[in-house]
């Protein structure tokens, strides 16, 4: 591993680096990613954002999301700026399967490979990490990474806050869940003392979807919400004909499990999508119920535990099925 004296000697000079996050990134990846890059610059390095896939319209407002380079769009391009990197930061996932095939390009590049994040049981991959499951975000740790690792708070500058603002603000439900402590509201503050406009980042990112999003998102609510009141515990599922019906692009399936769990009493929500090559899960719960160990167990996944996700082949009807027969195991936790 590398030592952090040698990492921060490393970035004293200019240097080749990509900047890479996780499938489908979402505002803490994209947060994450971009904070880091306006920070990166600043210092005279030539980096690149690279994305394995899209991520969603109402995150590329975020400052010199421009010079984003999306793989499935100019693989060429991403393997050469992989294969030419002096550095490679790995942010907002702690497995090179978290990043598809891009994840190969990684893995063979001569680049040092630095992680950033907050995720469960991390792969060992990387040359130096900044990890803690203790974080309410990968934004977090980058604010942290910038300003107590790098010695650098002073580089903060309007560009960085609002991305750091928009990761730390989405990852955390709007400053809702437990992981909002007492130090991410000192950091915020910071943040919007150093130029985020938080209104203005919650706008954008909240109330800036498409009527097709907004009609899907009623048509869930009333006609896919299945509640199981003897285990706490509702399910949305959509079919991919329906995915075609309300033309549903990336992002727009975004925070609808989280309309599930606010139902009085539930303690457990999923989201269960047909997707053309899969059945995807999003699975999110409340207080001490593991989420992340029903996804690690039973659907190839993980992540959090009350934010968690999964994947299945079996046929989406199997997959709702499947999701039921597990409930009595936990019926203790989501009874008490």
């Amino acid at each position: 591993m590398l030592d952090i004296h040698l990492l921060k000697n490393f970035l004293n000079h200019p240097r080749q680096i990509v900047i890479t996050t996780h499938h489908k990134p979402d505002g803490d990846a994209m947060g994450s990613s971009l904070g880091l890059y306006n920070y990166l610059i600043q210092k005279g390095h030539h980096v690149k954002v690279i994305t394995p896939s899209d991520y969603p319209d109402f995150l590329h407002w975020l400052p010199n999301n421009k010079d984003v380079l999306i793989y499935t769009e100019q693989p060429e391009q991403a393997v050469q700026l992989c294969s030419a990197a002096d550095l490679i930061f790995c942010l907002d996932f702690n497995s090179l399967s978290r990043i598809n095939e891009l994840g190969e390009t990684v893995r063979v590049s001569a680049a040092k490979k630095i992680m950033i994040d907050h995720h469960l049981e991390p792969a060992d991959f990387d040359d130096y990490r900044y990890w803690t499951t203790n974080v309410s975000s990968t934004a977090e740790l980058v604010y942290r990474f910038i300003g107590t690792v790098m010695g650098e708070p002073e580089l903060i500058n309007k560009e960085i806050a609002t991305c750091l603002y928009t990761g730390i603000m989405t990852d955390t439900g709007s400053f809702r869940f437990p992981t909002t402590t007492a130090e991410v509201h000192i950091i915020i503050a910071d943040l919007i003392e150093k130029g985020a406009e938080n209104w203005r980042v919650h706008q954008l990112v909240y109330d800036n979807f498409s009527e097709n999003r907004v009609r899907f998102l009623g048509n869930c609510l009333l006609n896919k919400l299945e509640v199981l009141k003897e285990f706490n515990t509702s399910i949305i599922s959509i079919t991919k004909e329906e995915l075609s019906q309300f033309q549903i692009e990336t992002g727009d399936t975004e925070g609808i499990v989280n309309y599930a769990l606010t139902i009085h009493e539930i303690r457990l929500a999923a989201l269960i999508i047909e997707r053309p090559d899969a059945v995807k899960l999003s699975v999110r719960s409340i207080g001490n119920f593991p989420a992340n160990e029903i996804c690690k167990k039973y659907f190839s996944g993980g992540g959090h535990r009350n934010a968690s996700g999964g994947i299945s082949h079996e046929p989406l009807e199997t997959v709702i099925s499947n999701f039921k027969s597990i409930l009595p195991e936990y019926k203790h936790l989501l009874t008490q």
